[in-house]
């Protein structure tokens, strides 16, 4: 104890215009295991840097901003990102490695498993999906539907090999799935599944595969390569609890036949080790085949099935002690995440029944309505039967999958909901699932053409609703669909809502 604190009181935390009087990587310096890779799309994590953190790119022009801390050591400008995007969407092209060994973050090219982009890489992140706050500054920071990653396969000074290595990250805590892999940390470097022991990253979600800990999950887990494993068996470590922070800090490390995974809420409080020990035993993992590349969002093979949100992590040189490890917390509660609102402009009133209008010019009498299980757009007017303008009509509700957006509920058919399923918007009911719960759940923004709202998926905040040739899909800006073309987005992605016909 004296020597955590000690640690902590010689980095302590400045409530000034700098977020921290040292950020993680100093603190993982002075402990003897300095950063090889720092990213963070919210903050700076040495004291001293000032450079930017993030790229974004823009649809409307293909025009990129790099995105720096409002002073050094600090939160990131999001008001610089705000106004590059305002009008468009944009996408996260590069995360920056802080360390200056260059370990930078972009596009995962495809492995074993393609990815969904026609030539076959993963998609990039929205700008926009994770919305947050430090010390009450906006910042975004990294949401990863299924299909999106990030990758380095040439990072420099990352562990090799048996070398011993640490990792930390901050996620969303209610952002998972049970896909594989939402993972970030140490994998191989051709995107393929070289064998056991060739990885290690941290996991975060409810797979239940291979290792699983207590309850139902999510749980922090270790990706070593054909294992997720929560402790030194393939099964379950009822010492590795369920998580349900909404801020989490997950950490891995490992050296030479000997590996931890340690966990907290990334809001409050302090560490609590969930396995330390041997490497689990199974042909392959002692000792460890480490390749070095960095992933972030996905297996080492480019498996892209998982979810899941990431604000923050570093990898380091060396083992870290738990006492640097304590301090490194100690920083991350300071930095006093927290949530801010998911929808921008006006919101709607839960409870109401409203329409959605299109806005493209051939169509601006055409409404959201639903024919059978089909989500389309048709003229309806106060003339129009009765029943046509109940199937225009839609209920207002907090959102399913996450309260701070909204679902629409069918007038006509109570406890039946727009969702999205293989990008189109149908009309089912719930059936209790978190997948059809998270599909019906969307955020509203100011509309593109400067009319009415745009209506983002919750899950894949990269898709907006769009009419198109008068059915509607959840489409992005530009995409492997003929209904994710460029060409008139902006109208057919913004509605009016207006008062319900029923």
């Amino acid at each position: 104890m004296t020597l955590m604190r000690s640690t902590v009181l010689a980095f302590g935390l400045l409530a000034s215009s700098s977020l921290v009087a040292a950020g993680p990587c100093d603190i993982y310096a002075s402990g003897g295991t300095p950063c090889v890779a720092a990213h963070s799309t919210t903050r700076a994590l040495y004291n001293s840097f000032s450079s930017p953190l993030y790229q974004v790119r823009r649809a409307s022009d293909s025009a990129t901003i790099n995105i720096s801390p409002l002073s050094a050591g600090g939160v990131a400008n999001a008001g610089a990102q705000d106004s590059f995007c305002a009008g468009t969407t944009c996408l996260i092209t590069v995360i920056y490695d802080q360390s200056g060994r260059g370990n930078h973050l972009t596009q995962a090219p495809p492995g074993d498993f393609r990815g969904p982009e026609a030539n076959g890489y993963d998609n990039l992140a929205s700008a926009i999906g994770a919305p947050v706050t430090l010390n009450g500054q906006k910042a975004y920071g990294v949401f990863v539907s299924p299909g999106t990653g990030y990758r380095n396969n040439v990072a420099s000074g990352t562990a090799r090999g048996d070398a011993a290595q640490g990792m930390y990250s901050v996620f969303d805590g209610t952002h998972y799935n049970g896909g594989c892999c939402f993972d970030y940390g140490n994998a191989e470097t051709n995107n393929r599944n070289n064998g056991n022991g060739r990885m290690e990253a941290i996991y975060y979600g409810d797979n239940r595969g291979w290792g699983t800990g207590a309850g139902s999950g999510p749980w922090i887990m270790a990706d070593l390569e054909n294992g997720l494993f929560s402790g030194i068996n393939t099964g379950n470590n009822g010492g590795d609890p369920s998580i349900t922070w909404r801020f989490v800090t997950a950490i891995v490390k490992g050296g030479s036949n000997l590996w931890a995974i340690r966990g907290a809420n990334a809001a409050s409080g302090s560490l609590s080790t969930y396995y330390s020990g041997a490497r689990p035993r199974v042909t392959g993992y002692n000792p460890m085949q480490k390749e070095g590349a960095i992933i972030l969002g996905i297996g080492g093979d480019n498996s892209i099935s998982a979810q899941g949100t990431f604000y923050e992590g570093v990898m380091t040189s060396g083992y870290p002690s738990d006492a640097t490890e304590n301090a490194v917390q100690a920083n991350i509660v300071a930095a006093r995440y927290a949530t801010t609102g998911l929808n921008s402009g006006p919101g709607l009133s839960v409870g109401s029944s409203v329409s959605l209008r299109a806005t493209t010019a051939c169509c601006a009498n055409r409404y959201l309505a639903h024919t059978g299980n089909t989500v389309d757009t048709q003229v309806v007017t106060s003339s129009s039967s009765a029943a046509l303008r109940q199937q225009a009509s839609w209920t207002v509700r907090a959102g399913l999958g996450n309260s701070a957006c909204y679902s629409f509920e069918s007038r006509d058919r109570p406890g039946s909901y727009i969702r999205h399923y293989d990008f189109a918007l149908q009309l089912n009911a719930d059936d209790g699932t978190k997948q059809f719960r998270e599909d019906a759940t969307f955020c509203l923004q100011p509309g593109f053409n400067g009319q009415g709202n745009a209506v983002r998926s919750w899950g894949y905040p990269t898709r907006y609703f769009r009419h198109w040739a008068n059915v509607t899909y959840t489409a992005s800006n530009g995409g492997v669909h003929e209904y994710d073309s460029a060409g008139l987005f902006n109208d057919d992605a913004s509605w009016v809502v207006g008062a319900g016909f029923a």
